[in-house]
């Protein structure tokens, strides 16, 4: 089954000034994001001889690995194994992994984590000096590495920080914000252009791309993200023409602490992993009524029970009661403590107030377990990427995980090729340094993340998902015509295409499975399908439509 969705995107580049005067940077290969898939691709490829530039939209210690309170799923107790975290793993994705996919990322996982102690990342450890496991939704067994309990992002990006500028043959650009991704004849990448902190353009000019930028989950009014995750990735391989797989599944994480007027903060599935219990108002446990795993069980499952028991009680969240935890809570979770104390609340007696928020794109741009799009020389590895690990709902801590080992294959996979001179296809747009906006972006962007949130969030509907399309099609013409050409006004335009296509690949999934659940279509469909993206381009750098394809997941994956 196939449809075309109707758009009118323009591709080309923002460059106000001469092409042949915006000053180029050549190297072998650039990754765009330098989190954990973003860091070990370049740290690989580097190690391999290759000049690499690494660009991050902001500072490397703020990006999404380094905000992960979880921690990184491995094959390393002697109660496990790799074919049982596989089938954890194929039992979470609802029928949509690719079980080739998950096996050589599951088998990867030792190496990985012992690669990052050889940076210098110190995980938690037991009494007998072994690395702890704690378990968490979704796993049967005990498999989860952690630091410091809550702090495992900020411990690995630390040591992948530390890695990047041992690493010889890699340059970064911190607080460089990416554009676009340059193209020769619409067809073999040669570069990216960026927006230096000065506010300076820049081309990096090189052969391979390597889009490792997270997700997008500033797109909904409630989120674990940080800001930075604004989808710029998935919007950027969709203008250069790129599949992309499955948008409609989005994870929400059960518990973000919920305080009105007051930054959403992850309370991470590790707590409930210790024996933490979700109550409503009235102090009544109900996930046991829901799922026989109880408080564990899948996150998909979780939130919509939790969704669903405010909607019974009328209340704005339900409690999280750390009374049965084992130990001082504040010493096992120094961090989730921490940030409550903030707020008043301490945890060793007071319930964590919390409900659901956007927190993982499970979709993404189509990609081989290398990072290899349908792109040539463009390549995707992390969140925005689709590998078939994670099918239809990511399991607790494989995100980790998979972006250690695809980042790593994907370095390992590049070469050293020709960039050459790539200004001559260049051609002008809009100024980039407009300030003045016809349109109060702001507004805007506020109403799509409430948007977002009632009609593509946890629950949603036919008619919902209609009437927010077309809305969406409605901004996005506008923000295309009339936003301002910074870097705010990039990130709405990036922010209302991903939003879009979600949106139209949830409607167009007329069943439930994983983490898209439909009101209106509640039941599993009896076989499983990919939901496929693909941009039609016309000769004048616009993308006019969209043509999306339900691929058979028995097929095989098409990149």
């Amino acid at each position: 089954m196939s449809a075309l969705i109707g758009v009118n995107i323009d591709v080309r580049l923002p460059v106000s000034q001469d092409p042949n005067r915006v000053p180029v940077l050549a190297f072998d290969a650039v990754v765009v994001g330098s989190g954990a898939a973003g860091a070990c691709c370049a740290m690989a490829a580097a190690r391999r001889g290759l000049r690499v530039a690494v660009v991050s939209k902001g500072p490397r210690r703020a990006n999404n690995t380094a905000w992960a309170r979880g921690g990184i799923a491995a094959v390393l107790g002697a109660e496990d194994s790799f074919e049982q975290h596989v089938q954890d793993t194929l039992a979470c994705g609802a029928g949509l992994c690719t079980p080739s996919v998950v096996d050589a990322i599951v088998r990867q996982g030792p190496d990985a984590i012992n690669a990052l102690i050889s940076l210098g990342a110190t995980f938690d450890r037991d009494a007998g000096g072994q690395l702890a496991l704690a378990l968490e939704g979704g796993h049967s067994r005990h498999r989860i590495v952690h630091a410091q309990g809550d702090a495992t992002g900020r411990t690995v990006q630390l040591a992948l920080n530390h890695g990047l500028d041992a690493t010889p043959g890699i340059t970064c650009f911190d607080d460089t914000c990416a554009i676009d991704i340059l193209r020769e004849d619409s067809e073999q990448v040669r570069g990216l252009l960026v927006e230096h902190p000065n506010g300076d353009m820049l081309v990096l000019d090189a052969p391979d791309v390597v889009l490792a930028t997270g997700g997008a989950g500033q797109i909904w009014r409630e989120t674990t993200n940080p800001t930075l995750a604004t989808g710029d990735g998935i919007a950027m391989a969709t203008r250069a023409g790129a599949t992309t797989r499955d948008l409609e599944f989005v994870q929400f994480h059960p518990t973000c602490l919920y305080i009105a007027g007051a930054a959403r903060i992850l309370i991470s599935e590790i707590v409930r992993g210790a024996g933490a219990v979700l109550r409503d108002k009235n102090g009544t446990a109900f996930m046991q009524d829901v799922h026989g795993d109880a408080d564990l069980a899948p996150r998909d499952v979780v939130s919509r029970a939790i969704a669903l028991r405010m909607q019974e009680t009328g209340d704005t969240n339900v409690y999280l009661d750390l009374g049965d935890i084992d130990g001082d809570p504040t010493v096992k979770f120094p961090g989730i403590a921490t940030a409550c104390a903030q707020f008043g609340l301490d945890i060793t007696r007071d319930p964590i107030p919390v409900r659901p928020g956007a927190h993982y794109m499970v979709g993404g741009v189509l990609a081989t377990l290398d990072g290899t799009t349908s792109v040539p020389g463009l390549h995707a590895i992390g969140e925005c990427a689709s590998t078939g690990l994670h099918g239809a709902n990511r399991m607790a801590s494989n995100s980790l995980l998979e972006a250690l080992v695809t980042g790593m294959r994907c370095g390992e996979s590049l070469t050293r090729r020709s960039g050459g001179r790539v200004l001559q296809g260049i051609s002008h747009a809009h100024d980039t340094r407009s300030s003045g906006s016809p349109v109060n972006q702001t507004d805007m962007l506020y109403a799509l993340k409430s948007l977002m949130w009632r009609a593509v969030g946890v629950h949603r509907s036919g008619e919902a998902l209609a009437e927010a399309s077309t809305q969406l099609d409605f901004w996005l013409d506008v923000a295309q015509r009339l936003a301002a050409t910074d870097q705010d006004g990039r990130e709405l335009r990036n922010m209302l295409l991903v939003a879009r296509l979600v949106t139209a690949s949830a409607a167009h999934r007329a069943e439930s499975r994983g983490g898209h659940f439909r009101l209106d279509h509640p039941a599993q469909a009896p076989s499983a399908a990919h939901t496929h993206l693909t941009p039609c381009a016309d000769g004048d750098g616009r993308i006019t439509a969209i043509a999306m394809e339900r691929i058979d997941a028995t097929d095989a994956q098409r990149v």
